[in-house]
C-alpha cells in the first residue's frame, strides 16, 4: 500500500517561502534560500532546493533532547556527537555519512542550534551519487522565523513532532516547482 507523499509548494514571495502538505495538514515550510532548482542543475553550496520525487532513506533522532521525539516507521538511527556529513565534493565521502574529526569539509550533525534533533535523509543525489550535485538535501528543524535553508526542507518541531509518526520507507516527498505550486496533485 503507497503512503501518502509530502508535498512542498513554494509560495510567491520570499524564495525560501513553501508550503508543506502531508496527510490533510497544511503548514508553512521553509525551503533553499534561493528558492528551486531542477534536480539536474541542482550544484553544490547553491542554496536551492531540487524539484522532484524523493524517498526517505534514513531518520537521525538526538538522544537527549526533552521531551524525545517519536520515532517514525522509518530506518532510524540515535544521533551521535562525532556523526558528520561530507559536503566536499572531491572526497569518495561525497554525500556520505562520516564519523568526525576528519580533515575533509563535513557538515557536524549534532548541532546546537537543534535544526537535527530530528533530521532525515532525502534521496537526491544518493544512488548514484555526482559530484558537485549537491550534498546532506534533507527533512528537518526550522529556524525560528522559517529562515531559508541550505537546499532542505524545514518545518517546526511542533509539526515533525506530528508527524514523524506516519513516515515510512514508503512516505516520498515531492518537491514541486513554482509552475507546479497551484495545480492539484493526484495519487
Amino acid at each position: 500500500m503507497a503512503s501518502a507523499p509530502i508535498y512542498v509548494r513554494p509560495l510567491p514571495g520570499p524564495p525560501h517561502a513553501a508550503l508543506l502538505t502531508f496527510r490533510g495538514i497544511t503548514l508553512r515550510c521553509a525551503i533553499g534560500r534561493s528558492g528551486v532548482t531542477h534536480a539536474k542543475q541542482k550544484r553544490e553550496g547553491d542554496g536551492k532546493s531540487p524539484i522532484g520525487r524523493y524517498g526517505l532513506e534514513w531518520c537521525a533522532l538526538r538522544p537527549d533532547r526533552r521531551p524525545p521525539m517519536p520515532r517514525p516507521q522509518l530506518a532510524t538511527i540515535v544521533l551521535r556527537q562525532s556523526d558528520g556529513w561530507c559536503d566536499e565534493p572531491t572526497s569518495s565521502a561525497y554525500n556520505r555519512a562520516v564519523r568526525l574529526p576528519v580533515s575533509i569539509s563535513t557538515e557536524t550533525m549534532w548541532r546546537p542550534d537543534g535544526l537535527y534533533d530530528a533530521v532525515i535523509g532525502l534521496s537526491h543525489n544518493t544512488a548514484p551519487r555526482q559530484r558537485r550535485m549537491g550534498s546532506a538535501i534533507f527533512f528537518h528543524l526550522a529556524r525560528p522565523g522559517l529562515q531559508g535553508t541550505e537546499g532542505c526542507v524545514a518545518i517546526p518541531r511542533a509539526a515533525m513532532r506530528r508527524i514523524l509518526p506516519f513516515l515510512s520507507e514508503k512516505t516520498q516527498m515531492v518537491i514541486l516547482a513554482p509552475a507546479d505550486a497551484g495545480r492539484p496533485k493526484h495519487v
